[in-house]
């Protein structure tokens, strides 16, 4: 989400913009009429309500609770994958050292 605006802001234009939808003929002329009053792109808007809507579970997608465990998940993996690479790097060496003969003086 863009921090272009406060939280403050988002959640009350969101909030507006489900209070006043019966108001309008469709959901998009409720986005800009919130838009203009308080002085933020209506895309922007239309995004957040999107994203709210998603959240509250009246749109499908990936909320944000779950995107955010995404997110951790794929840097859980990286992190494991180049653990993974560094250990086998080691057995190689290990496996290496192993199997070369020894000369004792």
């Amino acid at each position: 989400m863009s921090k272009r605006y406060p939280v403050e802001l988002r959640e009350r234009a969101v909030r507006l913009v489900q209070q006043t939808r019966g108001d309008h003929k469709s959901t998009y002329a409720a986005i800009k009429a919130v838009a203009a009053k308080l002085g933020v792109g209506a895309e922007s808007l239309r995004v957040w309500v999107r994203h709210a809507d998603v959240d509250a579970g009246d749109r499908p997608g990936t909320t944000t609770a779950e995107a955010q465990r995404i997110k951790e998940l794929e840097r859980e993996n990286r992190e494991l994958k180049r653990a993974n690479q560094i250990l086998k790097a080691a057995a190689s060496f290990f496996a290496a050292e192993i199997d070369r003969p020894h000369t004792r003086s």
